[in-house]
């Protein structure tokens, strides 16, 4: 699990002041404004074309911003090349050297620094050992696996030991297995090393699982900075909701607003009480509940109604199920908890059943 995040104070690596950019007509990044702190790991996740990469390519110096400031530990960093800035950056190929060991591609950035020959060789051996590539150290990068290229990649750029490491979807060409194996060796290195490390990604599980904080991106925009349990327990707005996981939205319409709870008239033939904090929502409004807050024959509570199973989908340790409710329907997520129990079937009927502490009320 990601490690707790102090809530002292802390050392701010990356400020983002109002930082927008520009290609041509098109603006990948609209007034971004945030901070990133020292040892943290922060994921920077949302679809393609959301501005992420963009960002992440400023924070490395390979774009510049066409309004905005970036600090580096207080120091403005726009127009420094990357070259002279104490950042690393991870690539989605590794671009790893063909024609050189592993030794040597770890070496390459120390001897470019000018270290001194002895300096190089204990920090080659130091980062082999921490990425547990040891006994293939003159191996070449052909000789290996996905998995083993990327951590040979990450060796290489630990290795000059920078302020913060950026990281450009370096597991997505990787299989499943191997994916969750090396958000493993991710959340161990960055723990290790008290580097600050800066994810980029599309995939939600991969943010939910190695972030002390995400920062969700979508048109250009920030939609919410949290941690992973607010991103997905408390969505800001639709968009997050519906990007984070699964959810059923349902237009409803707002009886009562009292400032912390609203009241709301659902499409199932009764009101739910819900809380809500901030502005007033308009007369209509959308209501968000995820499919593993319902709950299904013993285990429906709070609102409960009677609904015809019309779709079935078994994914191992958990089945998915489409309950038909009169003109409506809800997506609901049932998990298996024990070996042999084949679930619900198609046109079974079954009771389900939500808490309205779950519902989420969100603005048109």
């Amino acid at each position: 699990m990601p490690k707790h995040v102090p809530s002292m104070p802390r050392r701010k690596a990356f400020e983002l002041r109002n930082v927008s950019k520009k290609f041509g007509t098109f603006k990948a990044l609209a007034d971004v404004s945030f901070d990133i702190y020292d040892n943290e790991f922060i994921t920077l996740l949302g679809p393609s074309g959301c501005g992420k990469t963009t960002l992440l390519r400023m924070l490395a110096g390979f774009e510049t911003p066409s309004t905005g400031s970036i600090l580096l530990h207080g120091n403005d960093i726009v127009g420094l090349p990357p070259h002279r800035r104490n950042v690393n950056t991870v690539f989605q190929s590794y671009a790893l050297f063909p024609h050189m060991t592993l030794e040597q591609n770890i070496a390459f950035g120390l001897e470019n620094k000018k270290w001194p020959l002895d300096k190089i060789r204990a920090r080659v051996a130091e980062m082999l050992k921490l990425v547990h590539m040891t006994q293939f150290a003159n191996r070449k990068p052909q000789q290996l696996s996905g998995g083993q290229r990327q951590r040979v990649a990450l060796a290489r750029a630990l290795a000059p030991e920078p302020e913060v490491l950026l990281l450009d979807e370096p597991l997505s060409a990787l299989d499943l297995k191997l994916r969750q194996a090396m958000r493993e060796e991710l959340r161990s290195l960055q723990e290790q090393t008290g580097i600050t490390f800066v994810f980029v990604t599309h995939d939600q599980a991969e943010a939910l699982d190695m972030s002390d904080r995400i920062c969700v991106l979508g048109d250009g925009l920030i939609q919410q900075l949290g941690t992973p349990n607010e991103i997905y327990e408390n969505p800001e707005n639709r968009f997050v909701a519906d990007f984070i996981g699964e959810s059923n939205f349902f237009e409803v319409t707002i009886k009562r607003f009292n400032g912390k709870t609203v009241t709301i008239s659902t499409p199932f033939g009764f009101d739910v009480t819900t809380l809500h904090e901030g502005t007033k929502p308009k007369d209509t409004a959308i209501m968000s509940l995820r499919p593993e807050k319902i709950g299904i024959a013993q285990h429906a509570i709070g609102n409960l109604m009677q609904g015809i199973i019309t779709s079935r989908s078994y994914m191992g340790g958990q089945t998915h199920y489409v309950v038909k409710l009169g003109n409506t329907a809800l997506k609901v997520t049932r998990q298996n908890e024990a070996s042999g129990n084949s679930g619900f079937n198609i046109g079974q009927k079954v009771r389900i059943g939500f808490r309205s502490d779950d519902v989420r009320i969100f603005s048109q």
